[in-house]
């Protein structure tokens, strides 16, 4: 019913993690086959291509469905429907940032020092609409450079100033860049066609494909703890239990209760001995595939 283009390139090893942990696993021939499918009855087509693409793609009718960054969305000015935002990127959760960067040394501290700079500003990046209309936002003259990869390398000679993606600003640091703005919050989108939104069938399909994604992104940092408790210590493990939700609490016939919740899971470290602590018995960590509220 449904097709799909799915980022080549730095978000591709996490994009198919995701899938494959959604019960979605791509298949394709090799890693450099742009073919891929997915066993779903939903999924007829499967492609992998350059995220940059993507939304131009997706906003043609080419593809039905498709996942790239907002920063391309907004880069590229496609017609395109957000379904919802999925939180990863190549290293972390965190969205990623279309910063400005000058040197290190560069006396400029802010945006607005450089529209008080004399002379035309150059400017290297891949984001060269964005790049441009923020310039001229802050009325800032400058001749813009498309770049095709190692931005950050062209500070000095061939830039003073890079507009760049960076997940955690490591790249850019190494470069020997500050950055002095932010154009830009991006996070991962699945984003689709119009016209097929438009289609209660298929717009069923692309609410249940992203309710899997997101599902299996909020399960990643949690797990599910299980625990029996006698009666006089329910009050001490209930004010241990961080519950994102209230914990279910059932009685057992011998005495007693069985609780369950589902805690984050850098704490379970600390929990678990502090549960034993109270009282709790019986304590079981279980991973936990999908969340879906």
């Amino acid at each position: 019913m449904l097709r799909l283009v799915l980022p080549k390139g730095s978000l591709e090893q996490a994009t198919l993690e995701l899938f494959a942990d959604a019960d979605l696993a791509v298949r394709r021939s090799s890693d450099v086959d742009y073919r891929a499918a997915i066993a779903d009855s939903r999924i007829t087509d499967v492609r992998i291509l350059r995220p940059q693409e993507i939304p131009v793609y997706v906003a043609a009718g080419l593809f039905d469905l498709g996942i790239t960054g907002r920063d391309w969305v907004a880069e590229r000015g496609a017609d395109v429907l957000s379904l919802g935002e999925l939180r990863y990127a190549k290293e972390s959760a965190k969205p990623v940032r279309v910063v400005l960067a000058v040197a290190a040394d560069s006396p400029y501290e802010t945006i607005e020092d450089l529209a008080a700079r004399n002379g035309q500003l150059r400017v290297s990046t891949e984001y060269p609409e964005l790049t441009k209309q923020c310039l001229a936002d802050h009325g800032i003259e400058a001749e813009i450079s498309v770049s095709y990869g190692a931005t950050e390398a062209k500070v000095p000679d061939i830039a003073d100033c890079v507009v760049d993606m960076t997940e955690t600003g490591r790249a850019l640091r190494a470069a020997g860049l500050r950055i002095i703005h932010t154009l830009l919050v991006s996070n991962t989108e699945l984003v689709a066609n119009q016209a097929s939104a438009a289609d209660p069938k298929m717009r069923r399909a692309m609410e249940q494909i992203l309710t899997l994604l997101q599902g299996t992104i909020e399960a990643r940092d949690k797990v599910l703890v299980k625990l029996n408790v006698a009666a006089d210590g329910l009050d001490g493990v209930l004010s241990r239990l961080p519950a994102l939700r209230s914990p279910t609490v059932s009685e057992l016939a011998g005495g007693g209760y069985a609780l369950e919740t589902v805690v984050p899971k850098g704490e379970i470290n600390t929990l678990i001995p502090a549960l034993k602590e109270e009282g709790a018995t019986d304590i079981l960590e279980l991973a936990l595939s999908k969340i879906v509220h």
